[in-house]
């Protein structure tokens, strides 16, 4: 069996838009992605709402993507793939992280990864990283992404360079999605339909 695990956040929590509630299973990317890939595949969500890539954050505690990578993939071990899917949370204002450096803590977790013996074998997973899309309309989380609109827009290019650099799989999300307009953030049902099948395709792009 081919085990993906797919390292994000509220997005992959599966967050619903203004509501806030845990979209079903089926219905989140990661569960779109499962059905598309077949029982020959085992898609594990790892999901946290806030999580960053880097950033300690004073008023969520426990959200540092870096902190838990490391347990994550030595517990799901072996895994044939890795999915970073984190960044969104970096735009928040109080963590002042240009897109450089949002970009520079997805590589960071990339590095932290590659020395990780938790793929076939004793070897590092593969890994797709993905930029996560624009934020849209902001309403309620107005005040936390402050900053952060003009910010994300640029978030693609910088992490399509980090992915080159680091030789691994790239996904840019805005290529498939938007954020809901009920709240900026999140994806709406169907947009996670869509993000899911683009994420198995290039699940066996990846891995060949």
């Amino acid at each position: 069996m081919t085990v993906v695990v797919a390292f994000g956040d509220s997005n992959t929590w599966g967050y619903e838009p203004g509501a806030g509630a845990r979209l079903a299973p089926q219905t989140r990317w990661t569960g779109v992605m499962q059905f598309e890939l077949g029982p020959a595949w085992r898609v594990i969500e790892e999901g946290l709402n806030g999580r960053t890539t880097v950033f300690d954050d004073p008023i969520e505690p426990d959200r540092r993507g870096a902190d838990y990578l490391p347990p994550c993939l030595r517990s799901h071990a072996p895994l044939d793939l890795l999915i970073i899917a984190l960044g969104c949370n970096d735009l928040k204002q109080r963590f002042s992280a240009s897109a450089g450096d949002i970009a520079n803590g997805a590589e960071r977790l990339i590095q932290m990864a590659r020395a990780e013996p938790a793929g076939p074998r004793g070897a590092p997973p593969a890994i797709l990283l993905v930029a996560p899309p624009p934020l849209g309309r902001l309403s309620e989380f107005a005040e936390m992404f402050a900053g952060g609109t003009e910010k994300s827009k640029l978030l693609a290019a910088r992490y399509r360079a980090v992915a080159e650099r680091n030789a691994v799989g790239f996904v840019d999300a805005g290529e498939f999605v938007v954020c809901s307009d009920r709240d900026g953030i999140h994806y709406e049902p169907d947009q996670h339909a869509i993000l899911g099948r683009a994420m198995a395709a290039a699940a066996r792009m990846v891995l060949g």
